[in-house]
């Protein structure tokens, strides 16, 4: 079994959508003091119960080693864009091949083992835990479990759902949210609401588009830099371009991470973190 630092929900049943949740209390960073070098799962115990992972835990790791990451932890959660656009993501393996990446960054990260994985399109499902060791066809599973379907493209429903699960397991590290979607919010809005609401926790909002960067769909996240009223700049955007099965592991983890750090700094002198 995992060591569990944090406490996590089980993994739940088909659901309804999420309801909003009450903002948690700030958890500790844990740049607050000496980092530990080792990633949070060793190599050892990673190769025994998930030999797949093993060059993506360490291509994780050499980017994480770049940004002067290496031996931070934080929670590490996927959220998954099911909007209809997104179908043959689905079917072509690249939404797969993402949670796999996403766990074998938390694989350094955090010593749970697990990420949490919500699917949204006009609504959220319930956040379902997909576990190292059992990651294979991991997707698909989550899918069916949460019983999910096609539909528009609202970001605010899979924020409060984040937010609220984090609230409730008892975090004690930083979030890292990878925020996966291939076009624009129809609640942009709601979408900016929370980013300000949210500046203050220890939750950073890292959004990853499905296709080119400066593709028109992406305008709003491009935007999101420059947004004002917020206490920490607790959002970054990437994109993987059209094909993003084709991007290099080490590009799509320097990306994702690229934003992070500055963050983690700004939290600190803002009092959001430890």
């Amino acid at each position: 079994m995992w060591p569990f630092r944090r406490r996590r929900t089980a993994a739940v049943p088909p659901a309804a959508a999420v309801a909003p949740p009450t903002a948690p209390s700030p958890a500790t960073d844990a740049g607050s003091g000496p980092a530990a070098s080792a990633p949070a799962i060793s190599l050892a115990k990673l190769q025994a119960d998930a030999p797949a992972l093993v060059s993506l835990y360490k291509t994780a790791g050499v980017s994480l080693r770049k940004q002067g990451l290496d031996g931070r932890r934080a929670a590490v959660y996927l959220v998954l864009d099911h909007s209809a656009s997104m179908s043959g993501l689905y079917r072509d393996g690249s939404v797969q091949r993402l949670a796999e990446q996403s766990l074998a960054l938390s694989a350094n990260l955090d010593d749970d083992g697990t990420v949490p994985v919500v699917l949204f399109h006009d609504r959220a499902y319930q956040p379902y835990e997909v576990e190292i060791g059992r990651h294979a066809g991991a997707v698909e599973q989550v899918r069916k479990a949460v019983g999910a379907t096609f539909g528009g493209t609202r970001y605010a429903p899979a924020m409060k759902a984040v937010l609220d699960h984090y609230r409730r397991c008892g975090a004690t590290d930083p979030a890292f949210v990878i925020f996966q979607t291939d076009g624009a919010a129809f609640d942009r809005k709601a979408v900016l609401k929370l980013l300000r609401d949210s500046s203050g926790l220890p939750v950073f909002w890292q959004f990853l588009g499905f296709g080119e960067h400066e593709a028109k769909q992406f305008a709003f996240l491009r935007s999101l830099a420059a947004l004002d009223g917020r206490a920490t700049p607790n959002a970054g955007f990437c994109a993987t371009g059209r094909r993003p099965r084709d991007l290099a592991d080490g590009v799509l983890y320097e990306r994702l991470l690229a934003a992070y750090p500055a963050w983690l700094a700004a939290a600190r002198a803002a009092g959001v973190t430890d």
